[in-house]
């Protein structure tokens, strides 16, 4: 593995529930598994007032979400992390000088001999990215002359094509594009990343990967659970905006792009955002035939009565904010020509399942009569994560009648493999600095190009709103838009579920 550098994270926002939740157990089992530098602290820092014994036993030795890991560790390991933990209080306001944190910062690379260099992870609302960059570079605390400076932000990056120009701006004020890590949580899970792998390593599936040889591709990202307490949030953002605009087109982006001329994080990037960029935009015909949405209702799952969303907390009586989202769209390039991109995303469905499906053409010449192998490639990105090829078979007995088989790989047949959770991967990038999983601002700009005329159109309720009862697949209506390919494929909770085989 790449050597990390000594360094500082200084998370903004510490005193939130991302930190307690996410990124410290993240940070603990880099720790545990060796992966952080000999020379490595974290500075906590937010408007709350703690002190470093008060951060250390909120986020590591009282910390129900690390109760589990530490529970067989030495007390000395334990609290050779936590001694790494720091705290420092930014007063009343965000917009104060960050003075004191400068000091803070001084002092702990000196003490830990740090080599002035510094990760900011902004774990704060969005609207405060620019003010926050503003006054880290009022500081000299954004400088590179000495050590290297990285700013990683969290999604949403913008809430529209405008806003996302006008965040990129502002930061970019600041910081250089090239210390600029927007991380999505998506990206790091092993089973996108091997979408790289599967495609560009494996000479059996790349030939095939185009047009002449791929009928349609299909991704489902599906929540079993409504929107619970975030129905102030998700009624002002949206199932379009809250998976779609970000997790899914980066995922489209990865089995759309062109081989990269090699492995480097720029060079994965750049193909990236040409394969977003290639993306056809909907026109005012294509709005209505290629898009559907629609709004989980009340109903009941396995006895138990389950909430419509318009009477979830913190969504109005009347809302047409969509919990479903299907969109179909095309790629123009030479690979993707005429070749249906099938995406759909929504809450309250049978099952929580993010998978894509590659869909092959038919055999050219029918040689078997009335008979025709399903050939699928199926990338399980959650849960029971893994790989399956739907390929055809010969019936025993006399004829050739044909039937479809599974071949399959579940990562849990990787035992003695750890395979890392995604704050874990992405963190570790950040500390080695691989940009390779975080989006640039290119990429962020493409996406929100692509979804801004579909949500202007939506928003003009021109477009009708579809009811489904909750633990359904969706709205009947957003058949139409796959119809003619065999409908959508609705996965269960295993990978290999099908309507002939499945794993209990």
């Amino acid at each position: 593995m790449k050597k990390i550098d000594n360094q500082l994270l200084v998370i903004f926002g510490a005193s939130g529930d991302l930190t307690v939740r996410k990124l410290i157990p993240a940070l603990f089992n880099l720790y545990k598994e060796g992966h952080l530098p000999e020379n490595f602290a974290v500075l906590g820092t937010s408007r709350s007032n703690m002190t470093d014994e008060e951060f250390r036993a909120k986020v590591v030795t009282e910390s129900k979400f690390l109760k589990d890991s530490i529970s067989d560790e030495a007390i000395d390991f334990i609290e050779g992390f936590a001694n790494r933990m720091f705290y420092e209080d930014l007063g009343g306001s965000y917009e104060e000088p960050y003075i004191g944190l400068k000091n803070r910062v001084e002092s702990i690379n000196k003490e830990f001999s740090l080599d002035n260099n510094v990760i900011y992870y902004l774990s704060t609302p969005p609207g405060i990215y620019e003010l926050i960059s503003k006054n880290l570079k009022d500081q000299g605390l954004s400088e590179e002359n000495k050590g290297w400076k990285r700013l990683i932000v969290e999604k949403p990056f913008g809430y529209t094509l405008e806003t996302a120009k006008a965040l990129n701006k502002g930061i970019q004020t600041y910081f250089n594009e090239s210390q600029i890590y927007r991380i999505d949580h998506y990206l790091g899970k092993e089973t996108v990343q091997n979408l790289l792998v599967t495609r560009f390593s494996n000479s059996i599936f790349e030939p095939l990967w185009n047009r002449n040889y791929i009928n349609h591709i299909e991704i489902t990202n599906a929540e079993s659970v409504g929107v619970g307490s975030r129905g102030g949030y998700y009624d002002k953002s949206g199932a379009l905006r809250d998976m779609f605009q970000n997790h899914l087109l980066q995922i489209v982006s990865l089995v759309a792009m062109e081989p990269p001329i090699d492995a480097n994080a720029e060079s994965i990037r750049n193909e990236k955002v040409k394969a977003l960029q290639s993306i056809r935009h909907l026109n005012e015909e294509t709005f209505y035939t290629n898009t559907t949405r629609g709004q989980y209702l009340a109903s009941t799952i396995n006895g138990e009565k389950v909430k419509g969303y318009r009477e979830e907390d913190g969504v109005a009586d009347n809302s047409m904010t969509e919990t479903y989202a299907a969109i179909k769209f095309y790629i123009d390039n030479w690979r993707w020509k005429d070749v249906p991109f099938y995406v759909r995303t929504a809450k309250c469905m049978p099952t929580k399942v993010t998978e894509v499906v590659i869909h092959f053409k038919p055999s050219h010449h029918r040689l078997f009569e009335g008979t025709n192998s399903d050939n699928r490639l199926i990338i399980r990105i959650q849960p029971d994560e893994g790989i399956l090829m739907k390929f055809g078979v010969k019936v025993p007995g006399q004829g050739f009648k044909v039937e479809t088989a599974n071949l399959d790989f579940h990562y849990t047949d990787l035992v003695d493999t750890y395979v890392m959770e995604a704050y874990e991967r992405l963190l570790l990038d950040a500390m080695q600095g691989d940009a390779t999983l975080y989006a640039r601002a290119d990429e962020v700009e493409a996406a929100w190009a692509f979804v801004d005329p579909i949500l202007e159109e939506w928003k003009s309720n021109r477009e009708k709103m579809h009811g489904y009862p909750a633990g359904t697949w969706g709205p009947k209506f957003a058949d139409k838009l796959i119809d003619g390919q065999d409908g959508w494929r609705n996965p269960g909770p295993n990978l290999t579920d099908s309507a002939d085989y499945c794993e209990l």
